[in-house]
């Protein structure tokens, strides 16, 4: 007689399809390491929702998932990511970060040490954002079926007053801010991801929560008229969207672009754009002409530093609208077009 215990073994090292399936070490998971490590009062309840205090003004709600390989990386990991990364969604939009919900899709055998590794530092981070994961859910796959990990996050946030931030809002005069050194992110992800390695660099991921920056913007000048965190397609995707959106055209110059040595070296031999390159705590803002000055020292001063390499890096204009166009080192002029493809996939 073929005899087997009907019951899962538990003090498992790795997940099993168990662990998704709502019964003993799916319970087990939640209570010996989600719940201890992402406790509030809103998880404490055990309910299949968070129930949240309204909000006086306008609600702001944002999701996204998260693929990044490899899961830890130099300068952060998928945990961290995904809370900086759902966090500055909302920032840019004007919005006070709030609440976040969280779901683990997690591949069978994948070890309980490294998923424990990503929920402390996704826990570290929300802590640092002063925001709350209210709700979640875990999900397993079989072996194969998933590479490791993804995570899908949601984030809700309370929009400040007087802040009407958009891609349309463009006008010809206006001028382009970047918060800091641009492909820092992708680069160190592709470093990584092939075990390359450049003598006298450390590349690292720019991975970090913006909204501090953003709110020391806005209590500078509330009339900022866009801002977006320049992700997947790098500054090249921003300023084309924002183009076509506003039907105006931008004027960057090449010599005002912020972009670190090790990573411009390492793009030049790899033969990659920094332009096109994700970051992940960088953001773009487009700021009326007389306030600019005011909107880039309020940005260089920021106390947590993610604002302290802004730089000014064009200006909006009438002439060839939907374009985004260079001024080079060399005098002549190149148009920036919207990256094609993905250069670095699973970058975040």
């Amino acid at each position: 007689m073929d005899r087997h215990c009907p019951l899962p073994l538990e003090n498992h090292d790795t997940v099993q399809l168990a662990h998704g399936a709502g019964g003993r070490l799916a319970d087990e998971l939640l209570g010996k390491l989600f719940m201890p490590l992402l406790h509030n009062r809103f998880l404490a309840r055990r309910d299949d929702q968070a129930l949240l205090p309204a909000f006086s003004g306008k609600l702001a709600f944002t999701t996204d998932s998260y693929v990044v390989t490899p899961l830890f990386f130099p300068g952060g990991d998928i945990g961290s990511l995904s809370v900086h990364g759902t966090v500055n969604d909302l920032a840019v939009g004007g919005a006070v970060p709030r609440y976040l919900s969280a779901g683990f899709v997690l591949e069978e055998g994948f070890p309980i040490a490294e998923l424990e590794r990503v929920v402390r530092s996704m826990a570290a981070a929300a802590r640092e954002c002063g925001v709350e994961v209210v709700t979640g859910d875990t999900k397993v796959v079989g072996r194969g079926q998933c590479d490791g990990m993804f995570i899908t996050t949601s984030g809700i946030g309370e929009l400040r007053d007087g802040v009407d931030l958009s891609c349309s809002n463009l006008r010809p005069g206006d001028r382009i801010i970047v918060s800091g050194t641009l492909g820092d992110h992708g680069i160190a992800l592709l470093t990584a991801r092939h075990g390359l390695s450049f003598t006298g660099s450390a590349l690292r991921s720019d991975s970090a929560p913006l909204h501090r920056l953003v709110a020391a913007m806005l209590d500078r000048y509330r009339g900022v008229h866009a801002m977006r965190d320049a992700t997947r397609g790098g500054l090249s995707a921003v300023l084309n969207e924002l183009a076509s959106a506003s039907a105006v055209g931008i004027v960057l110059q090449e010599d005002t672009l912020p972009v670190d040595s090790a990573v411009r070296g390492a793009a030049e031999l790899l033969g990659i754009d920094p332009l096109e390159v994700a970051n992940e705590g960088k953001l773009v803002a487009v700021v009326p002409q007389g306030e600019a000055e005011g909107v880039l020292e309020a940005m260089r001063t920021c106390p947590d530093g993610t604002g302290r390499n802004a730089a000014l890096v064009g200006e909006v204009v009438q002439e060839h609208p939907g374009m985004v166009v260079m001024e080079t080192g060399f005098g002549s002029r190149r148009i920036v077009e919207m990256p094609l493809g993905e250069q670095l996939p699973r970058i975040c």
